[in-house]
């Protein structure tokens, strides 16, 4: 799965065998990095993803944010001096503007790739986090809706 199936129908294949699989084990779905179908596939009972998206893209200077992918590499961040993710207290939003880590990339500065590596990492640990905290509290579904409106806009 995952390597190129339309969503929907990946979608209806995890809830499928999910189902099927004891509730007591893990279940592991690899190649799933987005942070839809990471949500998708926890309802539908994935425990566990495994993927290289997130770090991929902020090395190649696309991260992720509470209002969808940025590429820092775009001339529009040339004078812009906020962080990656306004919404995001991880140690590169709160130290380096959206402005000086685009100059690292064009500038081939390696720290550059790792700032927005941080920043992924620390943007799906978060993620995950708060769809574990959305299970506990029983309210999945209405946390998922209002990532994605943010997410989306």
């Amino acid at each position: 799965l995952a390597l190129g199936e339309p969503k929907i129908e990946r979608d209806k294949i995890v809830e499928v065998v999910t189902a099927i699989l004891p509730e007591e084990k893990v279940r592991y779905l690899m190649g799933v990095g987005y942070p839809e179908d990471i949500i998708s596939s926890v309802i539908n009972g994935v425990d566990l993803f495994d993927c290289v998206l997130p770090t991929r893209n902020a090395r190649t200077g696309t991260v992720f944010t509470s209002r969808g992918k940025l590429t820092i590499r775009n001339a529009e961040y040339r004078a812009d001096f906020k962080p990656l993710d306004r919404e995001c207290d991880c140690y590169t939003c709160r130290n380096f503007t959206r402005a000086y880590i685009r100059h690292l990339f064009n500038a081939g500065e390696i720290l550059g790739p790792r700032l927005t590596t941080y920043h992924s990492l620390y943007f799906f640990m978060k993620l995950m986090r708060e769809i574990r905290e959305a299970i506990k509290g029983d309210y999945l579904l209405d946390w998922k809706e209002e990532f994605l409106k943010k997410y989306r806009s």
